[in-house]
């Protein structure tokens, strides 16, 4: 029998709780709740968990603090916020402290349960295809997209879900100009607007990444999209 995906909900709404937790475990995802951050984080240290469903104002820690928090424990688990707050800055807030995507309040559950499951279907990829993913070397370092490390001399940097597969879409094109539409689609399985400037928040994350070796440049095309370049020796 496949074993269930194990998702952490938090979430301070009960009534809505009730209704998203019934129905994802309809769908066959073993959930645990709990209505606040801190709960949250300790039951995040005692279980193992495929991917988390975060409130941002919860009671005791809001769940940008807790992305934070969990991303220090588990960098690659995906997150997802599911909140009332939809601003720009909330929704680059977001992103900026470990979040992989935002749905904004009110939602279908046919949405939400569309986007764990390409996080999911993303994690069964890259987990299966280990054999064909090899480490490969982008310049002075090793990017490892199966353990979803980029290795600098001796220093590893842990990637998130979404940060490799970004760099891995580069670099499989690496000196090809690839349009931000074809990133979109293939990273975020969509192009709307909020996706787009997700997009922008995790090409500044991989630069900062990056620029230890300044032979390796992510660069903007303008009004196309994006190009990995690497220049061999330089410093």
């Amino acid at each position: 029998m496949e074993k269930k995906a194990k998702i952490l909900y938090v979430e301070d709404d009960l009534t809505l709780s009730f209704v998203t937790r019934e129905n994802l475990e309809l769908k066959g995802y073993d959930v645990d709740f709990c209505e606040d951050g801190i709960t949250a984080l300790e039951m995040m240290i005692s279980s193992a968990y495929d991917l988390c469903i975060l409130d941002v104002m919860l009671p005791r820690m809001d769940g940008f603090t807790l992305a934070g928090r969990i991303r220090e424990r588990n960098p690659w688990i995906p997150i997802l916020f599911l909140t009332a707050r939809s601003t720009r800055e909330d929704r680059l807030t977001g992103f900026r402290t470990g979040g992989d995507d935002y749905i904004t309040k009110p939602f279908s559950i046919e949405e939400l349960v569309l986007k764990i499951e390409v996080f999911l279907k993303r994690r069964n990829i890259i987990s299966e295809s280990n054999a064909i993913l090899m480490p490969v070397k982008l310049g002075l370092m090793i990017f490892d997209p199966s353990n979803r490390e980029l290795t600098e001399g001796r220093k590893n940097h842990s990637l998130t879900q979404r940060e490799t597969d970004l760099l891995l879409l580069l670099a499989s094109h690496q000196g090809q100009t690839i349009k931000r539409e074809e990133i979109l689609k293939s990273v975020w399985g969509s192009d709307h607007f909020f996706a787009s400037r997700s997009l922008d928040v995790f090409i500044s994350r991989l630069r900062k990444l990056l620029k230890a070796d300044p032979g390796i440049r992510i660069e903007n095309i303008h009004n196309t999209g994006y190009r990995l370049k690497i220049e061999a020796g330089k410093k």
